[in-house]
């Protein structure tokens, strides 16, 4: 207890850089007296709209909470979004010198109502498609020029256009070079190329897309996995050790929501950590969070099962507040006592 202790006030010292796609969160909060005449739904009296950083910006923004100092790699457009969203990481302390805009391209906004403590509906505007090569050949400058600098980096891809095969490898290769960590929160259509890194975080659904992916490269069966939906701790533990191998990982961690999480380690027995939440208003956020804190520890010296555990602890605070939310540090160590 005294040296998770010790870990987490050695936080503010952590240079972490992340890499992923930045979205705005839009908050719109009212309440439900009545259903529309014109559709069975609820109409919202929205009351008030607040916005907060998302994605990739999440993450960066728990890294900043917790007292470290978080810089930002990715793109948004030149738009009302993007007006909105950069103040908000400034406010925050949040290096935005690797955040470059490209004109045409739509900021992400994730636009949440609200009514009491239940969310009524998600509206997203995005785009997907790639970045252009000119946007590409300045966060690739930004990488080999900056990367230096920063103890990790942390990997958030959502999928959105921003990582594409070259800034993965890019960011691995150099990262390799100096002995950086790398922490990933995985989207599937990239798992290929994550090959080699400290961590990755993936959750119930995508460590399940992982293994059908695996299965379907595995033609002599050699990692015997015959259930892909994870349901048992049987089935995660098979599909830990497949995928921790075929990676060449040094650890996977796999969110598991209220069944807590298991950590793999190359050489290791797996852990099950259960999870400590006490009470769940809303899961949104609870990855970047999980994966901030997770990279937080092991700059400060934890060990992965260290940071695991802190990062678990992180998790139950964060799904106890309402939208997207982080953690102090002053929570964290005084749920730890």
């Amino acid at each position: 207890m005294t040296k998770l202790k010790n870990i987490i006030n050695k936080f503010k010292g952590a240079r972490i850089l992340v890499a992923g796609d930045l979205i705005l969160d839009q908050y719109i909060w009212g309440s439900v007296e009545r259903v529309s005449p014109e559709a069975p739904v609820p109409v919202v009296w929205a009351k008030r709209r607040t916005y907060l950083p998302g994605g990739a910006a999440n993450v960066a923004n728990n890294i900043a909470s917790l007292g470290g100092k978080a810089s930002l790699l990715g793109v948004v457009g030149d738009d009302q979004q993007a007006a909105r969203l950069l103040p908000e990481l400034k406010l925050r302390k949040i290096d935005t010198g690797g955040v470059f805009i490209e004109k045409g391209r739509q900021t992400i906004m994730k636009t949440r109502i609200v009514a009491g403590h239940q969310q009524v509906v998600r509206v997203d505007w995005e785009d997907t498609h790639n970045i252009k090569s000119g946007t590409r050949d300045k966060l690739q400058d930004f990488i080999q020029g900056n990367i230096k600098k920063f103890d990790a980096v942390i990997i958030e891809d959502y999928g959105k256009g921003l990582l594409d095969p070259f800034l993965l490898g890019l960011i691995s290769s150099e990262a390799a070079k100096l002995g950086k960590i790398v922490a990933v929160d995985p989207k599937e259509d990239h798992f290929e190329h994550y090959r080699g890194a400290t961590c990755i975080t993936p959750n119930r659904k995508e460590a399940q897309n992982a293994v059908r992916y695996l299965k379907m490269k595995d033609q002599k069966n050699k990692f015997k996995i015959y259930n892909d939906k994870l349901m048992t701790h049987g089935d995660i533990d098979s599909a830990g050790k497949m995928i921790l191998r075929y990676l060449e990982l040094e650890s996977l961690l796999i969110t598991l929501g209220e069944d807590g999480m298991f950590l793999f380690e190359k050489g290791k027995p797996r852990v099950h950590i259960p999870t400590v939440a006490q009470e769940v208003f809303d899961v949104s956020g609870a990855g970047d969070t999980v994966i901030a804190v997770f990279t937080m520890a092991l700059c400060s010296g934890a060990s992965k099962l260290e940071a695991a555990r802190i990062a678990n602890l992180a998790a139950g605070i964060e799904v106890g507040k309402l939208g997207t939310a982080t953690v102090t540090a002053g929570e964290l160590l005084e749920r730890i006592k």
